[in-house]
Parts: structure tokens; C-alpha cells; sequence
């Protein structure tokens, strides 16, 4: 998911893709209706949709802190409550969550995005608790050189 102003199809893997911005919950909730109508229902649901602007806490960027917690944490909220309710009735679904190492860690001048991301963390785990073991799953995946 990408946070472009226009929608626009293109073609991935022989796959139709379309970019759509996760802070607009309609847009969101669209999209994953028309996966839906298309293919019944929706196995998986990727979030990597994040913004990183870079500064310490003390330049006080509060319109910068905004926006990752709107891109970064809402965005994937959006998501989930948009694929949610079939991944429920079928019983089965995954989400998987893209939180880079920032998840476990936090880098002096990105504490609010690290701060997004152990969210994702949090609420990947909760996940586990939806549907009693019967329903979707969350899965947090760290990216970055600590993986090499």
C-alpha cells in the first residue's frame, strides 16, 4: 500500500496491484472489498505501507509525529479492519506486518517510528487472541542487516 492521492492498477506478477493511501479508511476498505468480490475472500494482508522522517525528540516535529502514527500504526489498523471480518467467517488468514528491526530496538533520532513500530508488534501479538486460535494470525517481520 502506498500513500499516493490517485489509485492507479498496474499489473504484478500477473496480479492486478493498486496503490491507495492507508490514512483513508474508505480507501482501504475499497480496495479490500474489491479483492473480495474478485476472489471471495482474502488469505493474506501485508502491511508495509511507513513513513521515517528523521529528527530527536527535542526538535518537537509534532506535524512529523502525526503523520507516522497515522501512516504507520492507523494504516495498519485500517487494514485489519478491513480484511478482518472474512479472514473471521473463513476461519483462517494471516497479516503480515513489515516492522523492520525498529520493533525491537530504538535509534536516538527515530524514537517515535520505533515507537510505531513495537505498536505493530503489539497488535501483530494480539492478533493471536482474535478468533481463538481459528481465525486470521499476525505475523511481525524484522528487516534489516540483523537478519543477515
Amino acid at each position: 500500500m502506498s500513500r499516493r492521492s490517485r489509485p492507479a492498477a498496474r499489473r504484478v506478477a500477473g496480479e492486478e496491484a493498486n496503490e491507495l493511501d492507508v490514512t483513508h479508511p474508505s480507501g482501504v476498505h475499497a480496495s479490500a472489498e474489491g479483492v473480495l468480490a474478485c476472489h471471495r475472500r482474502s488469505d493474506v494482508l501485508v502491511n508495509n505501507a511507513g513513513v521515517m522522517p528523521l529528527a530527536p525528540l527535542a526538535a518537537l516535529r509534532v506535524a512529523e509525529w502525526d503523520q507516522m502514527i497515522d501512516v504507520n500504526l492507523r494504516g495498519v489498523l485500517h487494514g485489519i479492519a478491513a480484511v478482518l471480518p472474512s479472514m473471521l467467517e473463513c476461519r483462517s488468514g494471516h497479516v503480515v506486518t513489515v516492522a523492520f528491526t525498529a520493533a525491537h530496538r530504538v535509534d536516538p533520532t527515530a524514537a517515535v517510528y520505533c515507537a510505531t513500530k513495537y505498536a505493530l508488534r503489539a497488535l501483530s501479538e494480539g492478533l493471536h487472541f482474535v478468533g481463538a486460535g481459528e481465525g486470521p494470525d499476525g505475523l511481525v517481520v524484522p528487516k534489516g542487516p540483523e537478519l543477515i
